[in-house]
């Protein structure tokens, strides 16, 4: 069985979600250009690319790639693949959205923060995620998230795209 969820949707309220927290921050519409947004690859990233647009940022987008700063390579292994992070905008002192499609166990924020500060020192960094799912390991928490799910065990998120980004819900049998 598969379940469809509308992520125009879930962008919407995200990004409605990210104006009131940097609004909170003191960062108001007119003056985003100190915000710089960066998407974990390749999920986040998509992510990241509709709500940048949603949200008129001056910076580019910038995307990670954590495969190198994960802590468990020995059990997913190593991707051949691996593309380069690009963040095309200084991180220091710089007021950072992160954005990811899933956060359940915490290790991929924990290594793309680990990334981020290699890069240098980010004013914040605001957590934004289309979905946090149950499976928590780490302490790490969403700041914005589109929507909560508590799957069974035999149940999986996939987001396809990036055009368009669908996000489904597949249930093994």
């Amino acid at each position: 069985m598969t379940q469809v969820t509308d992520v125009t949707t879930l962008l919407d309220s995200i990004a409605s979600q990210l104006r009131q927290n940097l609004q909170q921050r003191g960062i108001s519409d007119p003056d985003l250009s100190d915000v710089g947004m960066i998407g974990i690859h390749s999920g986040g990233a998509w992510v990241a690319r509709e709500l940048h647009a949603k949200l008129r940022l001056k910076q580019p987008l910038g995307t990670l790639n954590i495969s190198f700063y994960r802590d468990d390579f020995t059990r997913i292994g190593m991707h051949p693949q691996v593309q380069p992070s690009e963040l095309p905008f200084d991180i220091e002192d710089r007021h950072i959205i992160l954005v990811d499609d899933v956060l359940q166990t915490g290790r991929t924020i924990r290594a793309a923060l680990n990334e981020i500060f290699d890069y240098g020192r980010p004013a914040s960094v605001t957590l934004a995620v289309l979905v946090k799912r149950s499976g928590s390991e780490l302490p790490i928490c969403a700041d914005v998230c589109g929507t909560q799910l508590d799957l069974a065990d035999n149940q999986h998120i996939k987001l396809t795209g990036p055009d368009p980004l669908e996000l489904k819900v597949h249930t093994d049998s």
